[in-house]
Parts: C-alpha cells; sequence; structure tokens
C-alpha cells in the first residue's frame, strides 16, 4: 500500500481493502473501518512532501474537503446501517457481497482510467473553482459517499475533479487530494470509533510500519520507472484483482 501510493499518488491506495479482506481474514464490513484508518494515514504521511513542496492547494481541499467528510459520515452512520447483514432475494446476498460487489466495479473503473490515462501536464482552460464552486461540492459529497460506503481513498475521483472543476495543475491535484483523503478518512474512522467499532491497534501498528517501508520502497523506485508504464502496469493488476473479486463473491454465494 506504501509503495503504490508512493509511486502512483492517491490511486494507490485502492488495493487496501483487498488486502484486508483475502491477506488478513477481515469481514468486509471491519475492513471498511480500518481501510479508512490506514489509508488516511497513508495519504497524510505521503502529503508532507507535497505540503514542503508547497504543491497543495488548502482552499480548494477545505472547500472540497468538507462536503467529502459530511458524505463519509452519512455513509457510515445512515446508508451502511439501513443494509440487512442478510438479503434474500432468491438467494442469500450477504452485507460483504455488497460492499465487496460495488468495490469491485469501483476497482475495475479505476484500473480502466489508469490503462487509459496519459501523464498531460497542460494546464487546464477555462475552469476554475470559482466558476464550479457547485460542481466541486457535489463531487465532494459523492467521493465521500463512496469512501464512507467502501473505504476507498477514492483519489482516482478526486484527481480529475480537481483538473477539470477546480482548474489546478496536475502536481498541486495529487497533493491536494492526499489532503483530502486524509481528513475525510481519519474523520470518518473518527466516527466509527465513537460508535463502538473494537480497534486491534496493535495490528494497525505492524500494518503502519509496514507501509512507511512500502512508501520508502516506493520512493526508490519511482526514480528509476516511468510514471505513464507504472499506471499502466499497477492498472492492469487492479482490473485482474477487480475481476477476481466479482468471480469469487459470485461463487461464494
Amino acid at each position: 500500500m506504501g509503495a503504490t501510493l508512493s509511486l502512483l499518488g492517491a490511486g494507490g491506495s485502492i488495493l487496501t481493502m483487498p488486502i484486508l479482506v483475502y491477506l488478513f481474514g477481515i469481514s468486509a464490513v471491519e475492513a471498511t473501518s480500518y481501510s479508512l484508518l490506514l489509508v488516511g494515514l497513508t495519504a497524510l504521511i505521503g502529503s508532507i512532501g507535497y505540503f514542503r513542496q508547497g504543491t497543495i492547494d488548502l482552499r480548494t481541499a477545505t472547500i472540497f474537503g468538507i462536503p467529502s467528510v459530511v458524505g463519509v459520515l452519512l455513509a457510515r452512520n445512515y446508508l451502511l446501517p439501513t443494509i440487512p447483514d442478510q438479503l434474500d432475494l432468491g438467494i442469500l446476498i450477504t452485507k460483504d457481497f455488497i460492499i465487496m460487489f460495488v468495490f469491485s466495479a469501483l476497482m475495475i473503473l479505476a484500473a480502466t482510467m489508469m490503462i487509459r490515462q496519459k501523464n498531460k501536464e497542460k494546464k487546464p482552460k477555462n475552469f476554475s473553482l470559482k466558476n464550479n464552486s457547485i460542481l466541486v461540492l457535489t463531487e465532494g459529497l459523492v467521493v465521500g459517499v463512496v469512501t464512507g460506503f467502501v473505504g476507498a481513498g477514492g483519489g482516482f475521483l478526486i484527481i480529475p475533479a480537481l483538473v477539470l472543476l477546480a482548474g489546478l495543475e496536475m502536481k498541486i491535484a495529487i497533493g491536494t487530494s492526499l489532503i483530502i483523503i486524509a481528513l475525510k478518512s481519519i474523520i470518518g474512522f473518527g466516527g466509527d470509533l465513537f460508535g463502538g467499532f473494537q480497534t486491534n491497534w496493535l495490528f494497525v501498528v505492524y500494518v503502519m510500519i509496514a507501509t512507511l517501508l512500502g512508501v520508502i520502497l516506493g520512493s526508490f523506485f519511482s526514480k528509476k520507472l516511468s510514471g505513464d508504464d507504472l499506471k499502466k502496469y499497477f492498472g492492469i493488476m487492479v482490473l485482474v484483482v477487480g475481476f477476481y473479486i466479482v468471480v469469487e463473491q459470485i461463487i461464494n454465494i
């Protein structure tokens, strides 16, 4: 997780949920809580370098981040609790199945965007935060709901919105997205904690140590590999994992 975040920016955190569910055997519902915390802390660490470089737009982060936090809290406190643990539709559908199926769809979408995307550093034209403030607020709310529901950072949704709607350059959009992800994810986890979520803090410490090592490793390889190639190959891996989750969930219904 740390390596992919360091190499790819905010989109690299999308593998957190599959790692928690399939590698550590955590239920999908609990994994969304752990994912919020781990993704939030990792994004916060990743943002330090951008902050030092002055490539974070705090005003845009605030305008996008506030509705994102609202969206996360709405999803955690109202949307997820309304989904029954088991739903009989002729076949038995569990809450874990719904979460993982939605998440796999997001993985496939993110992977497609990574594979097709090219790093173009052209500055957006005729777009500004002032002209698109309502759209930015709406996008922030939607991303917050997505984050709250599946525990993903949502960087693959945030960065295009910051570039196209707020008029930020790509490097500033990446740094700003990390602050937004950290804010909404950590606050979302705080809501779960306040609601009585039992956290294995030793597990969190171990994963964060591994993540920090991954960040260091990713920083080393990022100097040697092309950004376009990294996103393409990582996108293919995410696509494969996304389809695997779909097949695995359907087989185990």
